[in-house]
């Protein structure tokens, strides 16, 4: 993992402490900090709760929080190792504001962005408890890293049905990633073709790893233009039957029982033991049906046979096609 924090740190990822704005494109998730001791000014801000939706207050919230420098980073850091509760806290207060930084990347990529924010306090959590101050990192460049995974594996967990093996979230990861970084460059959403050259890899693969990320829709989702159905309302069931075939089974039922009404009673019972017919829900072996009537495999045997033939001689003499006795076979 080392080496992924020379690279976070090397492609200036490094979102330093003491550098995390908020004030990104200009958006709602701006945090003044010359406000910071003004605790009266935030009380002010969330008695207005109603007029500020919840990202807001959370902003509001740990917008207060004093952030770390490097010094105050290695001392606080020391004190988490040994176990300290407060020290733990504090590492973890002063850097919510990283994971909103880090987070507002991942918005439109299926999760909201409470939850995005959410699960990355959840990878900052497990950095605050893994990070070693005497290894030379700043702390914000190591929770990073952290912030990031648990991010971006929440998403793919999250958002589809199907799990992707890790291997194949960090490419897609990467290659998402890239996209971003240019299409602020390129003032466009980068293609496929602009992502591989990018990062030289073979075009096929940047396409084939991209295409996993298309969003699944849920089958229980509400139809926009009549929410009383859900999209499984229109999915065809290939496992149900079809009105039409429906009633051709039924008068087929019908037939049977007609058909095997003309057999004598060993072969009307083997027969329907056998194939699961009248009150037999569920078909029987040979050995099952030979226990049940007293007899012996190789006997119920000839006398299914026997009853087929006769059943099949039925059948011709009314002018129907033997594939019923096929249909039989694998109802």
């Amino acid at each position: 993992m080392s080496d992924d924090l020379q690279e976070i740190e090397k492609d200036s990822v490094d979102i330093e402490q003491d550098e995390v704005d908020l004030s990104d494109d200009a958006d709602e998730t701006d945090v003044d900090e010359s406000e910071s001791d003004e605790t009266p000014a935030l009380k002010s801000k969330l008695a207005k709760g109603p007029d500020l939706d919840p990202i807001q207050l959370y902003l509001n919230e740990i917008g207060y929080t004093p952030l770390l420098t490097a010094e105050e980073e290695i001392q606080v850091g020391r004190l988490v190792v040994q176990g300290d509760p407060a020290a733990r806290k504090r590492m973890i207060e002063s850097n919510l504001r990283l994971v909103v930084k880090i987070s507002r990347h991942y918005i439109n990529r299926g999760m909201a962005f409470l939850d995005l924010i959410e699960e990355g306090n959840l990878g900052l959590m497990h950095a605050v408890e893994k990070y070693d101050p005497e290894r030379g990192f700043r702390f914000s460049t190591y929770a990073t890293w952290w912030i990031r995974q648990t991010i971006e594996r929440a998403i793919m967990n999250q958002t589809r049905t199907i799990r992707l093996p890790v291997h194949v979230i960090k490419e897609l990861n990467t290659y998402l990633r890239a996209g971003h970084e240019l299409e602020k460059k390129l003032g466009h959403k980068a293609s496929a073709e602009e992502i591989a050259k990018a990062l030289d890899q073979p075009l096929d693969n940047v396409k084939s790893i991209l295409s996993l990320n298309e969003p699944m829709a849920s089958i229980d989702k509400p139809l926009a233009n009549n929410p009383d159905k859900r999209l499984g309302d229109l999915v065809a069931d290939d496992n149900s039957l079809d009105p039409e075939a429906l009633l051709r089974d039924m008068d087929l039922q019908k037939h049977l029982e007609v058909w095997l009404g003309e057999l004598d009673s060993r072969q009307r019972e083997v027969l329907m033991r056998r194939f699961g017919l009248g009150d037999y829900d569920e078909r029987q072996t040979l050995e099952e049906v030979g226990a049940a009537i007293g007899l012996t495999r190789e006997r119920v045997r000839q006398i299914q046979i026997d009853g087929l033939r006769r059943l099949r001689f039925i059948l011709e003499s009314n002018e129907i096609s033997e594939d019923i006795l096929h249909d039989l076979g694998e109802a």
